[in-house]
């Protein structure tokens, strides 16, 4: 999707519901406040919640955390229900079987189109829109709707374009944040000449190499092209996915240059691939790991310090005429059944009172523009929180993510798979895009 138009200023006043659940946070509504208090406006007691999500580990007791105050505001029982990746396809038989969630978290654009499509899901209520008008620019609204109708909320956003390095490892190596792709292969090979593998990579998560594909095609091939692939205006066997693949071959290649080489990053998942690099000090798997803000989860895992022992640089940009790419991704809440409950929860997600308390606990980005940055936990953190919302509706969303599900978003299958298997025999470029393009055509067709 393209997402170009200005952004909107904040409303100057949001709804009852809305205003109540800020004010249950606070021990109780303002003298100068008329609305109703929170408990006779949002009493849920009694009604049980279920919310659906493929958040597992860190992600998963986060969102937890953030569902137990709604509890605690309204009442309400939640149950976090995990759900197997792809989340529709989980959604489908749940539907099939009677017994859908309240709420699904979605974490595709093509998701929400798709489920929009077979009719299951509520479009958002009054509050949860005055809400989304209030806190979030007009681009993440409009990622959230279908044909004009908003049915999503977007709570959780993503930078997918940087790289994370172990401070040690570029200390000891007298390596320097690269700024292009250029600089970034000598950098490489700098790290490598001092005894370290510089790249770390988590091949056997397909939606890693998808990631790694975008932000070299977008910075080389520019926002147009971008646009045009990810709606299959183009087809894959285009010039331009030619130049891109050519250009992650000179990484993917180099087998000196990939912890483990293409088969061990075959069998490294995303996870892995981020704790292997500050796990070790300065003699780890890999010096640097390419992935969003969320990868700050992971790093919490280990011993490192995010912003002393992990720093960050933007993706590099790519060729003469390119710039530095800005990949945003993003999971949306969207209700299942139109209860007072549901509606509710969104409206909750959609306000910066529920993005704070995931904010504080790390790899966590939100695209609330009223959530204060202060609640992010770290200068690094905050820094990139700032880039997100500094740039407006001026982003492009992840391109697999707005694809088909069948093609962009599903494991062993479709994008993830011929990337994965381009990793494995990266001189194969021509077969590459015709796998793509094949499997491309047969998704947007059905």
């Amino acid at each position: 999707m393209r997402t170009t138009l200005r952004p909107r200023k904040a409303l100057v006043t949001a709804t009852a519901t809305v205003l109540a659940l800020t004010l249950a946070g606070c021990g109780g509504e303002s003298a100068k406040d008329p609305q109703p208090a929170p408990d006779r406006e949002l009493s849920l007691k009694g009604e049980k919640i279920e919310v659906a999500a493929v958040w597992t580990g860190p992600e998963q007791e986060n969102f937890t955390k953030v569902l137990k105050e709604f509890e605690k505001r309204t009442g309400a029982t939640v149950t976090f229900v995990p759900a197997q990746d792809p989340i529709v396809n989980f959604l489908g038989t749940k539907i099939a079987g009677g017994s859908p969630p309240d709420v699904a978290m979605l974490p595709q654009v093509g998701a929400i189109q798709q489920a929009a499509a077979q009719k299951w899901l509520k479009p958002v209520g009054p509050d949860a829109k005055a809400a989304l008008a209030a806190n979030y620019s007009r681009g993440w609204q409009e990622l959230g709707a279908v044909d004009g109708t908003q049915y999503g909320v977007y709570f959780k956003a993503a930078n997918k374009s940087l790289v994370w390095y172990n401070t040690a490892v570029f200390e000891g190596a007298g390596a320097s944040e690269p700024k292009t792709w250029k600089e970034f292969l000598a950098t490489a090979e700098t790290i490598s000449f001092s005894g370290v593998t510089p790249v770390s990579v988590g091949g056997a998560d397909g939606w890693t190499l998808t990631d790694w594909f975008e932000n070299v095609y977008l910075s080389q091939a520019g926002p147009a092209k971008y646009d045009q692939l990810a709606k299959h205006e183009i087809k894959w066997t285009d010039p331009s996915v030619t130049a891109a693949l050519k250009t992650l071959a000179e990484l993917f290649g180099n087998r000196t240059l990939i912890a483990g080489g293409p088969d061990g990053a075959l069998q490294t998942e995303y996870p892995a691939s981020v704790t292997q690099t500050f796990t070790g000090g300065d003699q780890p798997k890999g010096a640097m790991v390419f992935e969003g803000d969320f990868a700050a989860v992971n790093i919490a895992q280990t011993k490192a310090e995010i912003g002393k022992d992990a720093k960050v640089f933007p993706f590099p940009k790519v060729g003469d005429a390119g710039t530095a790419p800005v990949v945003t991704a993003g999971d949306a809440a969207v209700a299942l059944k139109d209860t007072k409950g549901a509606q509710a929860l969104l409206a909750f997600l959609a306000s910066p009172d529920a993005a704070k308390i995931w904010a504080a606990e790390g790899g966590f980005l939100s695209p609330n523009k009223n959530l204060d940055p202060a609640a992010y936990p770290n200068d690094v953190q905050r820094e990139i929180a700032k880039a997100l919302i500094g740039a407006g509706d001026d982003f492009r969303f992840d391109m697999s993510d707005q694809m088909p599900q069948s093609f962009g978003g599903t494991p062993g299958k479709g994008e993830w798979k011929a990337l994965q298997d381009f990793l494995k025999n990266p001189k194969d470029i021509a077969g590459t895009q015709a796998r793509l393009e094949a499997d491309a055509a047969k998704a947007y067709k059905g």
